[in-house]
């Protein structure tokens, strides 16, 4: 596609070939706005306002108590699971909803720690999504191990004999860029180590076998992609195999093997239900399971080409109409995610301009602008025209009125 060529009537006639036609009716979408930032928060599906109020009024309302069965309020976590396992290349009984991913993490981490008590070695990658690497190393310190961080070029080469766990984003939360999985999880597996992938960039963005890849355990969250609503509960996935060496940290009474028994001695519960900690969150739980069910509908590989065919559009506008910002994301679509970064020194202040005209990205500190692709709702027409906005911003300095707010995201 060539840069200055790029007209809006371009970007209309791609969204008339659009594979997803009609999912953009399927979310509650604001006149006015163009929403860039689907990759931190996704945009609400339109039927998960009378779903929730179904779970409230409908069972909760007339059912009360006798939800749990009436309504299997007690399986939704290894229902919804079983759902994001299809998403994932897993199976079903490998993938659990419960608590958030910084919680799942900690989970995982230390069961894998404890299992490898001989290897010192926590390896992760430098400018890691935060709440992991702040996880990994509390539970590095917990049991007197040592955290390696190193640039992302380096990982393969710093898992040895003495790593006990590798910790790793799929796709990094500011430049997009994605690991190679399946040589990452090799590599550790050749030296007896194990990888756990935080798939919260990837799920519902790029297409996922973690089968074929040899992967074992992962993490991830539902309000990005999955659209689940903002702290929708996260999940975990450990391959079958792996389940019954596996010893959650957090022995709450949803993870027992008998919980309505009340027994006093904690029995873990066999396969991924041992996981589980506390009383799972209904409410959110029903929001969430409307937009698995929603990303459920599509191919992840058309999904995903969508993705890349507004990628490149973006990256081509903005090299012919704002040559001052620096893309930082990957050429390669094999080598990214579904979103785009670009850095400019005054990127926080540009954000604020933006969101003020109706065009929602996000700002990555120090210096990164982060747009989200998400092509069940994106238009082709929406990225000429955040373009073109910004372009316009830039041209009359209007940006220099924003410099002083202040802009708070979550992931």
């Amino acid at each position: 596609m060539g840069s200055t060529a790029i007209t809006l009537e371009d970007a209309r006639t791609l969204d008339r070939s659009d594979p997803f036609p009609h999912r953009r009716q399927s979310f509650c979408l604001p006149d006015g706005v163009i929403y860039l930032d689907g990759n931190s928060l996704g945009a609400l599906p339109i039927a998960t306002p009378g779903i929730v109020a179904d779970t409230v009024q409908g069972q909760w309302g007339r059912s009360l108590i006798n939800s749990w069965n009436d309504h299997d309020w007690i399986g939704a976590p290894a229902r919804i699971g079983d759902k994001i396992a299809s998403l994932i290349g897993a199976h079903p009984g490998e993938v659990i909803v419960a608590d958030s991913t910084s919680v799942n993490l900690f989970k995982l981490l230390t069961a894998l720690v404890q299992m490898n008590s001989d290897r010192r070695d926590v390896v992760t990658e430098m400018g890691n999504f935060p709440t992991d690497l702040h996880i990994a190393d509390g539970v590095a310190k917990m049991f007197g191990k040592r955290l390696v961080a190193v640039p992302s070029n380096q990982i393969v080469e710093a898992i040895g004999p003495d790593t006990a766990t590798i910790v790793l984003c799929h796709v990094h939360y500011r430049t997009a860029f994605r690991h190679d999985i399946k040589s990452v999880t090799e590599r550790a597996r050749a030296v007896g180590a194990r990888v756990i992938w935080d798939l919260s960039h990837s799920i519902g963005a790029v297409p996922l076998d973690l089968h074929a890849d040899g992967v074992e355990l992962a993490v991830g969250c539902g309000y990005k992609y999955l659209n689940g609503g903002p702290g929708a509960p996260a999940f975990l996935y450990i391959a079958r195999d792996l389940q019954p060496e596996m010893i959650s940290p957090i022995r709450g009474w949803m993870g027992h093997a008998n919980p309505f028994a009340f027994d006093d001695a904690y029995v873990p519960a066999p396969g991924i239900d041992r996981f589980l900690a506390g009383t799972p969150p209904i409410l959110s739980l029903a929001a969430l399971e409307a937009g698995v069910d929603l990303m459920l509908e599509v191919d992840q590989h058309a999904l995903f080409g969508k993705s890349q065919r507004l990628f490149q559009m973006f990256a081509d506008l903005m090299a012919a109409r704002c040559p001052d910002f620096a893309l930082i994301s990957p050429d390669r679509a094999e080598h990214r995610g579904s979103h785009i970064g670009f850095a400019h020194p005054q990127a926080s202040a540009i954000m604020n301009a933006l969101i003020a005209q109706g065009v929602i990205g996000d700002f990555r500190a120090p210096d990164v602008l982060r747009f989200g692709l998400t092509p069940l709702y994106i238009r082709f027409e929406d990225i000429w025209q955040a373009v073109d906005i910004l372009a316009g911003i830039m041209a009359s300095g209007t940006w220099r009125l924003a410099q002083h707010a202040e802009i708070k995201r979550v992931t």
